[in-house]
C-alpha cells in the first residue's frame, strides 16, 4: 500500500456507503504540497497532500474540510478548519485529503471509512 502518486489528476473512490466518485488534484512534490489550496476561492472535488500529517490555513480565503488518511487510505479524523488555523499532527496519519467545508460529510468521508485514489493514466475505470 506504499503507493506514490505524481502531482496530476484523478478520481477518488469513497468506498462506503454508496461508492461516491470525486475529482482529485494530486499534490505529492514538495512545491504542490505546500501551494495547496493557498490563494484558491473554491475547488472542484478534492486535493490529496501526500505525503503529509497535517495542514495549516494561513493566507487561505475559504474554509475547508481535511481529512487525515493512515498508510491504508483509511480515515482516521475530519476535521472542518476555518482560513488562519494551524492543524494538529495526527498520529498515524500519511496522507491529507482537502475539500471545500461541508462536502466531504456528503460524500461519506468519516473515520473508519476507507477510501481509493485513481490517478489518471492508471489504466482503470
Amino acid at each position: 500500500m506504499g503507493r506514490r502518486w505524481r502531482d496530476g489528476r484523478g478520481t477518488l473512490v469513497v468506498a462506503e456507503p454508496d461508492g461516491a466518485r470525486v475529482p482529485l488534484e494530486l499534490a505529492t512534490s514538495y512545491r504542490a504540497r505546500t501551494r495547496g489550496l493557498l490563494g484558491r476561492d473554491g475547488i472542484d472535488g478534492a486535493m490529496l497532500l501526500s505525503p503529509a500529517g497535517s495542514v495549516h490555513t494561513f493566507r487561505m480565503r475559504l474554509p475547508i474540510d481535511v481529512a487525515y488518511l493512515d498508510r491504508r487510505l483509511r480515515v482516521v479524523a475530519v476535521r472542518t478548519m476555518r482560513p488562519g488555523r494551524l492543524g494538529m499532527p495526527r498520529l498515524r496519519s500519511r496522507h491529507v485529503l482537502e475539500a471545500e467545508a461541508g462536502t466531504m460529510a456528503g460524500w461519506g468521508i468519516r473515520p473508519g471509512v476507507r477510501v481509493e485514489v485513481v490517478a489518471e493514466g492508471d489504466g482503470r475505470p
